[in-house]
């Protein structure tokens, strides 16, 4: 066989083998048996091993081949991929669609009523019927490549019938079954498990190893067509008809609506369907049907006004409170955990409930034993509401707050509404120092997860987080556990000293000062540039600098007074970990809006709200989203509200965009 012939007979295989997995994934009527459509992939895979130069990255063997990315490339996208404005409840939907049908000098505009599925936004992009790449969200105008991920997903056509570049928006998800399979397996193997569909399907997505993308059985449905009117679509009802016909896979439950009663009946229709759909919803989509109506009704600087977001309001279900169990944090902070009933709630099963404190729990009246009411605060969060009272059969046992540490039987000290550890040697608190030094916001180690370090701390490999950099010394000790070869411990290995070169922040964050957070850490390491900067500062130095308060001021002079603390930092320092801020802008004392109080407000033409935002930071400004007595400057660009009114009448300095450029170009 020739090249041509092999070029023919690979488009030929290529399209049979799309054809197949799109009647198998897509329509769920598949023509042929396993055995068929194994064969002719077979046939593929041979044909491309004799002919390398006809594979593509789009090829149906590349979707089943694993490997590990590099990194992920940025996509500018060609239109914003905006958020949608949410309401609450059925009088604020209302109120929405009333407002939309004045505008419009309407009565019953005509929408599309949809799914809000709870998972992860996608933007696929096509070039004369060829996916040229996958991207996500991001912030809107920037996200990220993707594709190599997303192609595990069987049902994403990597080749459509239609010419000109094309632009298909969903989201990717989970199915409920395959969070199940997957906590399941986590939970055999002593790893944390997924709160919800939504965080493990992004985690998955944006995993730089696309085995762990396949094997996580990830799904995903296209609900629009972003450039649909460049083809004289009118409607966004024929826009979804056409995707189906292109072989996107479309949610089924999607339907014209007009009126408040068929809206309020479409809405109820699927709050009493949600827990019986296989994947998880977390509200309805309406979007106006006419796209000639989208420009008249228009944008704000985030959302569209011709479509809203209907959230359900949180799904409350009735459990047992079988026991109240404690834990050490890193601080010494005791929390008390209700250990509950194992019951699904809004898309996961939840066995485990934060009490907070003992306040918290005798203010709700809690007793183990009771039937309590459990719902997901935001749908994220489980939260024990209150107990159900009628419930009550005389066996429930009264709660009382422990005395003594759970891990080391110290004695506990109240400060405030909490309790606390105060041993310092404590293991469950050192247990939690190495945890959070390691995590992704801080050092970012990876894997190095809570498994990895309560192994290494029972054996004595780790006790403090400067044995961490020991580790290579126990090489060849943990090569002989289970679980471990040469390769996990080199890669272990590398990743540890990798993370000797992180910018400040994450050493800031990752020392466990209290008060200091990602945030607060970015703000002192871009002030002060090095370490031992900050740690010579004073008290009075530190509260002229924004968002440092007398409590944040004192918590990090307490901690670098420390003598304890003050060895950890020198044996970090002598096994060479950085200890600079390492960001490109370091804050810049003399500039015009160095220590200024700034809000924006409106759209700039040169910059979106994050990168000014990033910007302004860099040069010293505090930047809030509100307007008070105290603020310096507000920014106002186009279409800028009440923002600008306040500033007005308040007589602050009010700032248009030329001139903010003008002063950026004075640095």
């Amino acid at each position: 066989m020739n090249f041509y012939e092999a070029k023919e007979k690979h488009e030929e295989l290529v399209k049979l083998i799309e054809k197949y997995a799109h009647e198998y994934y897509v329509l769920d009527n598949p023509t042929v048996s396993d055995a068929v459509y194994d064969q002719k992939m077979e046939e593929l895979q041979k044909l491309e091993e004799e002919f390398p130069e006809l594979i593509t990255p789009t090829s149906p063997t590349q979707r089943i081949i694993g490997r590990v990315l590099d990194g992920f490339t940025k996509v500018q996208h060609a239109r914003q991929m905006l958020s949608l404005a949410d309401v609450f409840n059925e009088e604020e939907l209302i109120d929405w669609v009333d407002k939309v049908d004045e505008a419009l000098h309407a009565k019953d505009t005509e929408f599309v009523a949809e799914m809000k599925i709870d998972g992860l936004a996608m933007s696929l992009v096509y070039q004369d019927g060829v996916l040229q790449y996958a991207a996500t969200r991001g912030d809107g105008m920037v996200g990220e490549d993707v594709t190599p991920n997303v192609l595990t997903i069987p049902d994403i056509p990597t080749r459509i019938p239609l010419k000109g570049r094309v632009e298909v928006r969903g989201e990717i998800y989970m199915p409920k079954q395959s969070l199940e399979e997957l906590n399941a397996k986590r939970e055999l193997n002593g790893e944390p498990l997924f709160a919800n569909a939504r965080n493990a399907a992004a985690g998955s997505i944006r995993n730089l190893d696309t085995n762990i993308a396949r094997s996580r059985k990830l799904d995903g449905w296209r609900y629009y067509f972003a450039n649909a009117q460049e083809f004289d679509f009118k409607t966004h009802f024929e826009a979804i008809e056409k995707l189906k016909e292109m072989g996107f896979k479309v949610n089924p439950e999607y339907r014209k609506v007009k009126g408040k009663e068929e809206i309020l009946a479409y809405v109820k229709e699927y709050t009493e369907k949600r827990s019986k759909l296989p994947y998880d919803i977390d509200g309805i989509v309406l979007k106006v049907n006419n796209f000639d109506l989208y420009e008249e009704l228009g944008y704000t600087a985030k959302t569209p006004k011709w479509a809203i977001a209907y959230k359900f309001p949180p799904e409350e279900v009735e459990t047992k409170l079988l026991d109240i169990i404690y834990t050490v944090g890193r601080t010494g902070k005791i929390t008390p955990n209700a250990v509950l009933e194992p019951v699904r709630v809004a898309g996961s099963l939840v066995q485990r409930a934060t009490l907070h404190n003992e306040d918290f729990i005798k203010d709700k009246g809690l007793m183990v034993g009771d039937t309590v009411i459990l719902r997901k605060a935001g749908d994220i969060i489980p939260e024990v509401v209150t107990p159900v009272y009628s419930k009550r059969n005389g066996y429930e046992k009264p709660y009382k707050m422990i005395e003594k540490c759970p891990e080391c039987g110290s004695n506990l000290v109240k400060v405030e509404a909490m309790h606390f550890c105060m041993n310092r040697n404590c293991p469950s608190r050192n247990i939690e120092n190495l945890i959070h030094f390691a995590s992704k916001d801080a050092m970012d180690i990876e894997g190095m997860g809570e498994k990895v370090v309560q192994e290494f701390f029972d054996l004595r490999i780790i006790e403090n987080i400067t044995d961490i950099y020991d580790i290579w010394e126990h090489r060849d000790e943990i090569i002989a556990m289970d679980g471990w070869s040469h390769k996990s411990i080199d890669n272990l290995l590398a990743a540890i000293e990798k993370s000797k070169k992180n910018s400040l922040e994450r050493l800031l964050v990752g020392l466990g000062i209290k008060e200091v957070g990602t945030k607060m850490a970015k703000v002192l390491a871009r002030r002060f540039g090095n370490l031992d900067a900050l740690m010579a500062v004073s008290e009075e130095e530190l509260l002229n600098i924004n968002d440092v308060g007398e409590v944040v001021a004192k918590s990090i002079c307490s901690y670098f007074k420390d003598e304890r603390n003050i060895e950890i930092i020198n044996k970090l320092k002598a096994l060479n970990l950085n200890m600079e801020y390492l960001g490109q802008n370091k804050i810049e004392e003399g500039s015009f809006f160095f220590n200024k109080k700034v809000v924006l407000t409106g759209t700039l033409s040169k910059y979106g709200r994050k990168e000014a935002t990033e910007i302004l930071e860099n040069l010293g400004a505090h930047v809030s989203g509100s307007v008070s007595k105290v603020t310096d400057i507000v920014i106002a660009g186009e279409e800028a509200g009440s923002k600008l009114d306040k500033a007005q009448k308040l007589g602050i300095k009010v700032m248009d965009e030329e001139e903010f450029l003008s002063h950026l170009n004075e640095n």
